[in-house]
């Protein structure tokens, strides 16, 4: 953040945070917990749910584990169904490892990459 230090959040969060265009604690508070959290996530960010409860606790000026556990699963809920409004992602997932089975008949003799012209008898 912007010299000011908030409570539960630690340097990686910050920076995650500047990056999404949040640099001091009224811009949290301007958005809310769950938005600022949507934000980062949103940005390709991979946070967890103990980011969003930084987040309520930095709002809230307690830790984040004092942060009520009825509050919690409502920051869940809305950022579950925040979540759930995302375009898919751009990407593919990893194609399946390739692997090749040889049958004993169909053993091929040693890899050969060129005919050796020398080797005809």
């Amino acid at each position: 953040m912007s010299g000011e230090k908030l409570r539960n959040i630690g340097p990686k969060s910050a920076a995650w945070l500047r990056q999404v265009g949040l640099r001091s604690r009224a811009d949290i508070e301007a958005v809310g917990a769950v938005e600022a959290f949507m934000r980062v996530k949103r940005a390709g960010f991979k946070p967890s749910l103990n980011l969003l409860y930084a987040l309520e606790g930095a709002l809230l000026d307690c830790h984040w584990q004092q942060v009520p556990d009825e509050r919690r699963a409502e920051l869940v809920h809305a950022a579950e169904a925040a979540t759930a409004l995302l375009p898919p992602p751009r990407h593919r997932p990893a194609a399946s490892p390739v692997t090749t089975t040889m049958h004993e008949e169909e053993a091929a003799p040693a890899f050969q990459l060129f005919d050796d012209p020398a080797g005809d008898d």
